[in-house]
């Protein structure tokens, strides 16, 4: 199958489902553990930066692909090749044509039951084509939520800073999300290397 049919009609992007109860606040709360900066991915976009906590519990082999293809600089200078307004950014193809990726072998499939994890807003899943076991290095980080990609396409991180320059991202043709002169990631580093 032709690899430009990565998100078919429809991307699918998972976020983690909430599951924040109400609680009686407690006089001395503890402090939030902040995340681990070796499941940080940080990405410098032309609107500004993103971090996004990569989700190992969910998707181990998707995020040492991620891990493994940033610290090689791979994703340096990728564009953003497919944009569509409403649901999702998708890039991590050096082509830019939506056909391209890694020289790495492609990963089997590691999907989320919607009851752990749902595409969401700021969710960042794995593109693929129709076959479930072709993710290699694309992927796409959601404008909204999409609960038919749920439990249909890998979900190995989430947005926890940087949203509104997601939202700047050039988008691209109504219908296909092709995009023109796209925008490019300018670097990308995992957090703990960055000094």
């Amino acid at each position: 199958m032709d690899r430009r049919t990565l998100l078919g009609g429809g991307v699918a992007v998972l976020g983690l489902a909430a599951c924040a109860q109400d609680q009686p606040a407690r006089a001395q709360a503890a402090p939030a553990t902040p995340p681990d900066p070796e499941n940080i991915l940080v990405l410098q976009l032309p609107s500004g930066e993103v971090r996004i906590q990569l989700l190992p519990e969910l998707a181990p082999n998707h995020v040492e692909r991620i891990k493994t293809l940033t610290r090689q600089g791979f994703y340096d200078n990728t564009p953003f090749h497919r944009v569509i307004e409403g649901f999702m950014a998708q890039g991590g193809d050096p082509t830019g044509t939506g056909t391209g990726g890694s020289r790495l072998p492609n990963l089997r499939a590691e999907f989320s039951p919607p009851s752990r994890a749902r595409f969401v807003r700021g969710t960042v899943g794995m593109a693929r084509t129709a076959d479930p076991n072709s993710a290699n290095s694309q992927f796409f980080i959601m404008f909204a939520p999409n609960s038919s990609l749920d439990g249909q396409y890998t979900i190995w991180g989430r947005v926890i800073s940087g949203m509104d320059a997601v939202d700047k991202i050039k988008r691209g043709a109504p219908g296909s999300g092709t995009v023109t002169n796209p925008d490019r990631i300018r670097s990308a580093r995992i957090a703990a290397d960055i000094r």
